[in-house]
């Protein structure tokens, strides 16, 4: 047979490789170490690979940026009509969803990287018929092109809105740089279906605190609670709990909450005016000739007036495109009473409302029609505490369009960084503790000078090291926060957090402190610039000269600029590279070393290299041998990888849960080691990694890498060298 006949009846292409319904290695051995969180986001995937974004943001003529966002509001579209001749509340919409989904506990979601462009976001129930705004958005991101990412748009588009319709916003800031696939280290929940009821992620739904953390949201496909009430049952007061709840794992407090609320629904609509059985998949289920577009209605007409998204049906004021005190004017006005939307949703409406406080129907305004309120809106008027809040807002005009300006800032600027990330006109002057401001410090310093009285100073090696580590570990890339610079470690919460060995920490800072306030140096700078002599100490231990390079500048932050409760959160409960678990967990250690190396921006390899480098300088959270595979402990070298790999010692499980590497002929136990140790000589990728750091001519290689790693991770906060 010719190689280019096929056989009757037979495909000529792999059948399942190339779509969902292949077999992964995941689906064949679900227990397999998962690495795919530190591969994500590959060059391979970016078709900007050489293009800085956030330099070249900076050349956008802004107004001209703003002033087409801002005829687009008006500039309404046959296809996707806007309401009352406005797309300010889709928008808005848009922008919070995009936003909305940030929580901080782990300080994933949230809109700086335009993830709702990708499942499952942008096929979430709670974000129906947003592709449509995405859409019409698109001649603007075709037209300014690579120079405006649409992180950027999206937000921008949902503050010029606002501003259209009266609002003067707290200030805007550019420069959130898109990824190009959907994000794989986010967890969304365990539930199987959409919408399953509150009760699968709760120990007790009628407890909010008890929702399983890192989530916020109180079912899966929804961005904060359900609108409906708690698993669609309305009870405004149950509602509140979980309002409160939600609000607070996303960084807001109840003034912030009830001002999101109440401004969210000072403009727009909500839709429900007809059968959502009519409605078509998701944008990810969509059959190809949807081009994309989910949610279709082929039944009826479908938009305008006759759209179905969340099924609640009705504005919130009677001026919707307008910013003004409706909201508490309609809430606080009338009495409510429950009813069905014409889709089935339960809604609140009022009770003998006057004519001329019913908001005009979308198409035609010669029509009125009724105001609703939904359960969270009520839990406004019958939490007490809501209730003074928004009694204050509603006294308050100028007070309530200050705090929702503000609040609608960090609720969309909360994971794009400090303020030294700011790009644009518009970004504010004010320092905001939510972003843990951080004073410059001192580069006029003599920095060998420091170094010097740091080498002399009687702290060991292992006490340096793990010092500027404990310090540096809580970056997180995922909202740009923790890190070393502001040697916040010497602050609460962090200075009482288990894992940084407090008594350690202490005696530690009691050496350092004097030296930073002797030679001008901050703190932070003087804590990474002592593990640097660490690093380089162990280098000549094993051999190999090594200068590690160091920036001067970071800051000391004090108390006044350290919100202590928001930094609970960053508190490491295992690290891995430390060789520490606070306890035993439903999640492996290995599993958590993953996602703290994903949360420091680590691959696969840097993550391997560091653990080798960690277990042999002897920096294990309070001396613990295991894992530390040598016998020139303090010495910069390759045992670990070599030791791990050497089929001279054979591993044996413990009832303790720890493991002993033995030797294979005496059975004399060697060293101990914990999963954490032995998932790099198991697992077939981490395999390779380690088989290539114990290869005989990759010794100098290490270190080297070892070097390179260390460095990115002691200046993954210093924001200022690439400002």
């Amino acid at each position: 047979m010719d190689g280019n006949d096929i056989p009757s009846g037979k495909c000529p292409v792999m059948h399942g490789g190339l779509t969902a319904s292949g077999s992964s290695n995941t689906s064949w051995w679900p227990n397999a170490l998962n690495l795919d969180i530190l591969h994500q986001h590959d060059t391979k995937t970016n078709p900007l690979r050489d293009f800085n974004y956030r330099e070249e943001v900076r050349k956008l003529d802004f107004e001209a940026v703003k002033a087409d966002v801002r005829a687009l509001m008006t500039d309404s579209q046959d296809w996707w009509p806007a309401d009352w001749g406005h797309y300010g509340g889709l928008m808005i919409r848009l922008a919070w969803h995009s936003a909305g989904s940030y929580r901080l506990a782990d300080g994933r979601g949230g809109g700086a990287t335009g993830n709702i462009r990708f499942a499952p976001l942008n096929s979430w129930p709670d974000n129906a018929n947003l592709d449509k705004a995405r859409r019409l958005l698109w001649p603007i991101k075709k037209k300014y092109g690579n120079r405006l990412s649409w992180a950027d748009l999206i937000l921008l588009a949902g503050t010029i809105a606002y501003e259209s319709m009266g609002l003067k916003t707290y200030g805007f800031s550019f420069g959130r740089e898109d990824i190009w696939h959907p994000e794989k280290d986010v967890y969304w929940g365990a539930e199987k279906e959409w919408l399953a009821p509150s009760d699968e992620r709760y120990a007790d739904v009628d407890d909010p605190s008890t929702m399983e953390n890192p989530l916020a949201a109180v079912q899966m496909g929804l961005i904060y609670v359900n609108p409906e009430g708690v698993n669609g049952k309305p009870d405004p007061l149950k509602t509140a709990a979980q309002v409160r709840e939600t609000f607070a794992r996303m960084a807001m407090n109840d003034e912030e909450t009830a001002a999101l609320t109440a401004g969210g629904h000072t403009v727009g609509k909500a839709h429900g005016n007809g059968r959502a059985e009519n409605l078509g998949p998701s944008p990810e289920g969509a059959e190809l000739h949807e081009a994309g577009l989910g949610w279709m209605n082929h039944h009826t007409r479908s938009v305008g007036r006759d759209t179905v998204t969340s099924g609640i049906e009705g504005a919130w004021t009677t001026n919707p495109t307008k910013w003004d005190n409706g909201y508490f004017d309609l809430l606080f006005g009338y009495e409510w009473e429950l009813r069905k939307s014409p889709a089935g949703a339960w809604q609140w409406m009022p009770i003998d409302i006057r004519e001329e406080d019913m908001p005009v129907d979308v198409e035609d305004p010669s029509i009125r029609t009724m105001p609703i309120m939904t359960d969270a809106d009520m839990a406004m008027k019958m939490d007490p505490t809501y209730r003074a809040i928004c009694e204050r807002f509603r006294n308050d005009h100028a007070y309530f369009s200050d705090c929702f300006a503000r609040a609608w800032f960090k609720l969309t600027h909360r994971d794009l960084g400090p303020k030294v990330r700011y790009i644009g006109p518009d970004a504010p002057t004010e320092d905001l503790i939510w972003q843990d401001p951080v004073p410059a410090g001192r580069t006029d310093y003599d920095v060998a000078a420091v170094k010097a009285r740091i080498a002399a100073s009687g702290l060991s090696l292992s006490e340096m090291v793990s010092t500027a580590w404990d310090s540096a570990r809580t970056f997180r890339q995922s909202d740009l926060r923790g890190g070393a610079n502001g040697a916040r470690i010497r602050l609460a919460p962090q200075k009482d957090w288990e894992g940084n060995e407090p008594a350690r920490l202490q005696k530690v800072l009691s050496v350092l402190e004097p030296i930073a306030a002797e030679t001008g140096a901050s703190l932070a700078d003087v804590i990474v610039l002592a593990g640097n002599l660490g690093v380089e100490q162990a280098a000549r231990a094993a051999g190999i000269a090594l200068d590690l390079p160091f920036a001067p500048g970071r800051g000391d932050a004090t108390e006044a600029q350290t919100d202590a409760a928001s930094f609970t959160p960053l508190e490491p409960l295992a690290d891995g590279f430390r060789n520490w678990l606070k306890q035993d967990y439903v999640v492996s250690p290995e599993e958590m070393l993953l996602d703290r190396a994903q949360l420091l921006g680590l691959t696969a390899q840097e993550m391997t290299c560091l653990i080798g480098g960690m277990r042999v300088m002897g920096t294990n959270h309070g001396g613990s041998k295991h894992g530390v595979f040598t016998d020139r402990e303090g010495a910069l070298t390759t045992d670990f990888f070599t030791n791990l790999t050497d089929m001279a010692w054979k591993w044996v499980p413990r009832a303790d849960g720890l493991y002993e590497l033995r030797d294979r002929k005496t059975g004399e136990v060697k060293w101990t080691a914990t999963r954490v140790d032995l998932v790099f000589g198991s697992n077939s990728i981490l395999r390779a990694y380690a088989e290539h750091y114990a290869q005989d001519d990759n010794r100098e290689k290490f270190v080297h890498d070892f070097a390179a790693v260390w460095t990115k991770v002691m200046n993954a906060d210093r924001f200022d060298l690439a400002a």
